[in-house]
């Protein structure tokens, strides 16, 4: 069993988010403090690895090469800072087909506890909006909620409507490092456990 991952959303968690979709390389920009994040929680011994919807794939807004090359920039980017992701896990289909993997389902957090073996019930997932935390918690994810992307701005007290109730809230995925660098491995792995 390998439960040293950590499951990230990637538009608006990793990367600057757009209502009309990040559709080119061009388009694709870090967030502040993001691949740094990346990069240290890699060089812990952490598997990083992204679960994101893509139904601009479905819409026709931009082709699998094109993601790709977005995909690209980003791994060359996270090299350069010292850090690597694993895995890239995505949904290309639109709200209409119904499928499994488009979160708030959880099929791509699935895919990922099958590929890498994982008990999922000790992994912690990262994202900006409530379909990725639902998408974690259906599995049973630790959630994570970044203030960052679609959550820009959220100062609290509490957690936004509609979120499972022990998702922690971290200012951005430097914060969510910090947190995550601090803690025991124990600790980090297994969420029931009454000493953290």
């Amino acid at each position: 069993m390998n439960n040293k991952i950590i499951i990230l959303d990637r538009d608006g968690t990793i990367n600057r988010d757009s209502d009309d979709y990040i559709k080119s390389p061009e388009e694709w920009q870090p967030l502040p403090g993001a691949l740094e994040a990346i990069a240290r929680l890699s060089q812990a011994g952490w598997h990083l690895v992204i679960a994101s919807n893509q139904s601009g794939l479905g819409r026709g807004l931009f082709d699998v090469a094109t993601l790709n090359q977005m995909h690209d920039k980003m791994n060359k980017m996270l090299s350069a800072a010292g850090g690597r992701i694993d895995a890239i896990f995505y949904c290309p289909h639109v709200p209409q087909d119904q499928c499994s993997c488009r979160k708030p389902l959880p099929g791509l957090f699935e895919q990922i506890g099958d590929r890498f073996g994982a008990q999922l019930d000790q992994v912690n997932a990262v994202g900006d909006t409530l379909r990725d935390a639902q998408a974690a918690a259906a599995v049973g994810c630790r959630t994570h909620l970044v203030c960052t992307g679609k959550s820009e701005g959220w100062k609290g007290p509490g957690l936004p409507e509609g979120f499972p109730p022990d998702t922690l809230v971290h200012e951005n995925l430097a914060a969510f490092a910090d947190w995550m660098l601090s803690r025991p491995i124990t600790t980090v792995q297994n969420h029931n456990n009454k000493s953290e």
